[in-house]
């Protein structure tokens, strides 16, 4: 719709067909896709395992769009140098695993890549005040870090204005996003919100519909958004 806000679309691949990874890739990038969202989960900082870097690099090579590696885990700055070089673009990690937040940030800068911040639901966005000069962008997390599928906490939507606020304040204008449980019925509610970016895990890989499909859904709600 003219004049409302441009929202991008980052499916995360922790639901699709890992049988059938680049297959899956290519068909959410031919469905619309602006990036791809990679949930790296290492059993400490949440239960989950996932995958690293391999996966990481497989779907680099079966997509030219953007990536962006989403650290939840227990030391993140571990890890920046292996993404950055597997091909990602954004290095994303959360507030509540790095103890000196600004040093990881510059660690993560260093390699080139952008760096973001993530902060879970019982997090207050207040905790990034003092590093809004750093961050590239903020996710935001409208469910609880580590299983893919569940359902949108929505009373979290309320960050995204308080973040925008603060960064207004700070002077800085950097991408939002939201992740989990975005689907169709509810992604006009999110950019109504603020967000920039939406992060689309089992609604866009599922068995419902077809990658392309769902990502036609999921640009439908948003175009349809008064």
């Amino acid at each position: 719709m003219s004049g409302a806000r441009v929202v991008r679309i980052a499916p995360s691949i922790l639901t699709a067909d890992f049988g059938r990874l680049a297959e899956q890739v290519r068909a959410a990038a031919a469905g619309g896709a602006d990036l791809f969202h990679l949930d790296v989960m290492d059993g400490h900082f949440v239960p989950q395992l996932s995958f690293g870097v391999e996966v990481v690099a497989a779907v680099r090579a079966a997509t030219s769009l953007p990536l962006e590696v989403h650290m939840m885990v227990a030391q993140p700055e571990a890890h920046f140098a292996s993404f950055a070089a597997a091909g990602t673009q954004t290095l994303l990690f959360h507030i509540e695993a790095a103890p000196d937040a600004a040093s990881a940030l510059a660690a993560a800068h260093a390699t080139g890549c952008r760096a973001g911040l993530a902060v879970s639901p019982d997090t207050p966005v207040e905790r990034l005040a003092p590093l809004l000069g750093a961050l590239d962008q903020v996710v935001v997390m409208l469910v609880h870090p580590g299983r893919g599928g569940q359902r949108m906490l929505d009373a979290h939507l309320d960050k995204v204005p308080q973040l925008r606020a603060l960064l207004a304040a700070a002077g800085r204008d950097v991408p939002i996003e939201l992740d989990g449980g975005v689907k169709a019925e509810n992604a006009a509610r999110c950019a109504a919100a603020g967000a920039d970016i939406l992060v689309a895990g089992s609604a866009v890989y599922n068995d419902r519909v077809s990658p392309e499909a769902a990502l036609g859904e999921l640009r439908a709600a948003l175009d349809a958004r008064d």
